[in-house]
């Protein structure tokens, strides 16, 4: 009989909750549940520290999860959202979600758990000077040490040193920042507001991971050498070919892996502690003889171990159920919680203990009730489980071998699934996260879910399901992805940029969303108008109607100051003074749906700008917002394929521009190229964005040689010299000094070397203490037409509305010599 629906809250998991298992629908095999069962014997950890998701090595990540069996944690400062992406065309904080997304399907397969601070990934930095200048140093340092006090770590390995050898200034800065965090952690009185919740940790020593890659190798003999090619019968692979499957989560990146067998040595260098000679926990008892009155609880986990069956694993849930009692008179808090964790999840495995909780919509909206669908079902005999409460609410129900039990209760959706470190605005350098206690988490830890009370074999375990939306794809199968609680007011605009050339106004269409069941009907929506711009209206009321949805709203936007420049954001608040949002979605079938609410925020830019360029086509690389920021200044986009672009008549187009990365991702570039040394030899215009230096499709750029390196300029405000006489710094646009100003992230990437005297290289840079680099803009005179190669950052200045930078592109494209 179907229960009445139960009003209940949504469970907030604690920053020290310790009763809560995160169950998930995938169950241990009974060779999973072995590997566990030999883990509650283990209790030893170590944290790896680098920088960005795909520093770690997951490797070793996985040996020592799986095969020392420690808890192994990665503390990731960044979420890598300055790199660049191979999949699509998400910069910044999206990108961010995506590889944050790749790092804990990683976790998923080397089993290690996954940590981040709230440091921004601004891009590439050559220096740790230049990255503390961005980062919150101390913020930093103080949450590294908080999530060694709370993992307790016996040792802690950092991937990078902290000199030049680390290369990016954010590898050195992690070593930096390890090495500190290290002492910190230790010292009571190193962020003592910390001790009410966790105390001061020493970890037994700190190593660095030495290398062999990038052309530089830190091995040597005589650092301490571990040989992690084990293969793991239990689970049917070696080390190298699980971490060959971890690795490859990190799409966004290209780091696709081969598989590796045999014998695989790490080499580590020793930091600060206590030395090692032999072993990564030289020194460390991994043992329950470290915790006082252990000894009982390690008799029963042998005795465990030795009967279990692998074909009746519900034969020891009774001894399952013993040693989670005995647990409870240990005297270490910390093991007690986390060894309660491991044998919660061992029980419900060997008991064949599934349960889902499950929404009948993707979304919901702030205040609305959601109905869910909750499945459980025990499918080992010799096991009696009861449901005994939902979310707090009493419930008596024993549960029948292998008969799904469904029931449902209601929730009320009281905050919306925004990821908290996009909760505020963030800075150049740092995300901004008001409540500390949230640090360290990859994702929310207050994401709705349902919590149920078993009675198993008369011990009562709390468990957590996390509210899921389930569909059947016809080609993936079942897919689960999370639910969405968004604002009850959302808003897109018809364009993100606002880009009013030579001061002319620009109009800007607004489609507002009412969501949910809530009854508000009313909004009052006011633009936040930065100084020097005027927007019209300067206000207004939306009313919906009944069953109204969507409204549409048209405004308009011009400078005060027809002849400034200016890059400025528009933003909207409502009466409430909370920041109107917009709803995003990131959809790539190999993580979940990513959704999540920036501010509606249009990019104004005043841009004095003659653009005689017309019509383009674009053939795609890795991906950039090109084609669309070339529309917001009247240029019509044809973005062809591969066999349109082989196929067509090029002679109508003004320029032929390549996306990003093309030469990289493009396994036709070879014949493209052919197609297009024709096209600008009877008078068209190609312009080719960088490529990355390795995995290259074909090395034959253009008309005539050179090669790709690896020099950039991550200053994005240094002095960019340029001839002032050359032509395309004087038609149709003349460029001055000013066009350099307001870039973001850096002046340019991947530098062209050993360049054929037949180019011109109009422009020469550097970062600080570096020579000049020549490699940033090529343009030659091929037959009668014009080719361009650029690695300036023009897929980051134009969807930024630098308006130099569209001035110098339009030049580029225009038919000057």
């Amino acid at each position: 009989m179907r229960r009445p629906f139960l009003s209940v809250i949504i469970i907030l998991a604690g920053i020290l909750s310790t009763s809560i298992v995160k169950a998930q629908n995938p169950q241990w095999n009974a060779a999973e549940i072995k590997v566990n069962l030999e883990k509650l014997n283990v209790l030893g950890s170590v944290l790896y520290f680098a920088a960005h998701p795909d520093d770690e090595n997951t490797r070793l990540i996985a040996w020592l999860a799986q095969e020392k069996k420690y808890k192994t944690g990665y503390l990731s400062l960044t979420r890598g959202d300055g790199g660049q992406n191979l999949i699509g065309t998400e910069q910044g904080i999206e990108l961010g979600l995506i590889r944050t997304q790749e790092l804990l399907a990683a976790r998923k397969i080397d089993k290690g758990e996954q940590f981040f601070s709230s440091a921004y990934d601004f891009g590439f930095s050559k220096t740790p000077e230049e990255t503390f200048e961005f980062w919150d140093k101390q913020r930093v340092l103080r949450e590294a040490v908080w999530i060694i006090r709370k993992f307790r770590p016996d040792v802690i390995i950092t991937r990078f040193p902290p000199d030049p050898r680390g290369g990016h200034g954010h590898h050195q800065a992690s070593a930096i920042l390890a090495h500190e965090a290290f002492k910190a952690a230790a010292d009571p009185n190193q962020f003592p507001e910390q001790l009410q919740f966790v105390r001061p940790w020493k970890a037994k020593r700190l190593l660095w991971n030495t290398a062999n890659f990038g052309g530089q190798n830190n091995t040597r003999e005589d650092q301490l050498k571990i040989d992690i090619g084990d293969y793991n019968s239990l689970l049917g692979a070696s080390y190298g070919e699980i971490a060959a499957h971890s690795r490859s989560s990190h799409k966004s990146q290209g780091f696709g892996s081969a598989s590796q067998r045999g014998s695989s040595i790490e080499y580590f260098e020793y930091v600060d502690g206590a030395p090692a000679k032999n072993t990564l926990l030289d020194g460390v008892d991994t043992s329950w003889k470290r915790i006082q009155n252990g000894s009982k609880v390690e008799s029963l986990i042998d005795h465990i171990n030795q009967t279990y069956q692998i074909d009746k694993p519900e034969l020891i849930i009774a001894e399952l159920i013993q040693l989670y009692k005995a647990l409870d008179q240990i005297d270490d808090e910390y093991w007690k919680t986390e060894k309660k964790k491991e044998v919660e999840k061992l029980i419900l495995a060997c008991g064949g203990i599934w349960f889902e909780s499950i929404a009948k919509n993707p979304s919901y909206a702030l205040e609305d009730q959601i109905k869910v669908e909750h499945s459980i079902i025990v499918r080992r005999p010799n096991v009696t489980v009861e449901l005994t409460q939902i979310n707090g609410n009493s419930i008596h129900e024993t549960l029948k071998i292998n008969k799904l039990q469904r029931d449902s209760v209601l929730i009320h959706a009281d905050r919306t699934t925004q990821p908290y470190w996009l909760i505020e605005p963030h800075g150049k350098g740092k995300f901004n996260v008001s409540d500390f206690n949230l640090t360290g988490y990859p994702e929310n830890p207050y994401a709705p879910e349902v919590s149920f009370q078993l009675r198993i074999n008369g011990e009562n375990i709390t468990l957590s399901q996390p509210i899921k939306y389930k569909y059947t794809d016809p080609v993936r199968g079942e897919i689960y992805d999370p639910i969405v609680v968004v604002p009850q007011l959302t808003a897109k605009s018809s364009s993100p940029l606002a880009l009013t050339q030579n001061a002319h106004t620009v109009k800007v269409n607004l489609t507002f969303q009412k969501n949910g069941q809530a009854n508000t009907t009313t909004f009052n929506v006011r633009p936040n108008v930065p100084k020097g711009w005027e927007v019209s209206p300067a206000s207004f009321d939306l009313s919906f109607d009944k069953g109204e949805r969507t409204i549409s709203k048209e405004i308009s936007i011009k400078p005060s100051d027809a002849s400034k420049s200016s890059i400025d954001t528009l933003g909207f608040l409502l009466a409430n003074k909370e920041r109107l949002k917009e709803i995003k979605s990131i959809d790539y079938n190999h993580i979940p749906n990513i959704v999540y609410f920036p501010d509606v925020a249009i990019k104004m830019s005043n841009i004095n700008l003659i653009n005689a360029v017309k019509k383009v086509a674009y053939i795609h690389g890795a991906g950039d917002l090109i084609p669309e920021s070339l529309t917001a200044i009247g240029i019509k986009v044809d973005v062809l394929s591969n066999e349109q672009a082989l196929k067509a008549d090029l002679s109508s187009y003004d320029a032929v521009i390549l996306g990003v990365r093309i030469f990289n991702v493009n396994k036709q570039i070879a014949q493209l190229q052919n197609r297009l040394f024709a096209y600008v030899n009877m008078g068209g215009t190609v312009l080719e964005q960088y490529n990355v230096n390795n995995g290259l499709i074909s090395k034959n750029f253009g008309p005539f040689p050179f090669s790709i390196g690896r020099s950039r300029v991550t200053d994005e405000l240094a002095t960019v010299h340029f001839d002032k006489n050359d032509p395309i710094f004087n038609y149709p646009n003349k460029i001055s000094d000013a066009d350099f100003e307001y870039w973001v992230q850096e002046r340019g990437l991947y530098f062209a070397e050993d360049i054929d005297k037949k180019y011109r290289t109009p422009i020469t840079m550097q970062d600080p203490g570096e020579p000049l680099h020549n490699g940033s803009l090529l343009i030659a005179q091929y037959g009668k037409g014009k080719f361009v190669y650029t690695s300036l950052s023009f897929f980051r200045q134009l969807p930024a509305g630098i308006p130099g930078a569209y001035r110098l592109f339009v030049n580029l494209l225009s038919k000057s010599k």
